[in-house]
């Protein structure tokens, strides 16, 4: 009994979402860490537009529900093993991730890392409103982190070098 007869649509899936995933992952360091932060409605928009020609890409226009399954499947494969070789291997996070950057130092913009991740003073701005920072003089640290993310360290305490130390 055989349960799908269409081998060659799953193996399409597969190559092409390898290809796919691999093009996106160069394009996403090429663009650098603006590619999939969640800063403007342009950042929201940008995203949501890639997710989508992902799947259209991945898929064949007529898949079957079994090729599009596979198709989840080969994402969520490929994210595994993009996991597993992160913390396996000390040169693949250096090739597909992009470093995080520190925009603002102890109460201090620093104009030119904004201008590296692109990223508009008004941008950071609006995020340190967000993080409820009430003074410039009480920001330790905001990192652009290599998802895209925002982190505001700020407070009274002594910032803990750690917490910058991979930076």
């Amino acid at each position: 009994m055989t349960i799908y007869k269409n081998y060659f649509e799953l193996i399409d899936i597969a190559l092409v979402a390898v290809l796919v995933f691999s093009v996106v992952i160069v394009y996403t360091r090429f663009v650098g860490l603006r590619s999939f932060a969640k800063m403007t409605s342009v950042d929201f928009a940008t995203t949501i537009a890639v997710g989508s020609m992902i799947a259209s890409v991945i898929l064949p226009p007529k898949s079957s529900i079994i090729g599009g399954l596979f198709g989840i499947f080969m994402i969520y494969l490929l994210q595994y093993v993009t996991s597993v070789l992160k913390v396996r291997s000390k040169w693949f996070p250096i090739v597909i991730e992009n470093c995080p950057v520190i925009v603002m130092k102890n109460g201090s913009i620093d104009h030119k890392a904004l201008k590296k991740v692109n990223m508009a003073e008004s941008d950071l701005i609006a995020k340190l409103r967000e993080a409820n920072v009430l003074k410039l003089s009480e920001v330790k640290a905001v990192v652009f982190e290599s998802t895209g993310d925002v982190s505001v360290l700020h407070g009274d305490d002594e910032l803990d070098d750690k917490l910058l130390s991979d930076i």
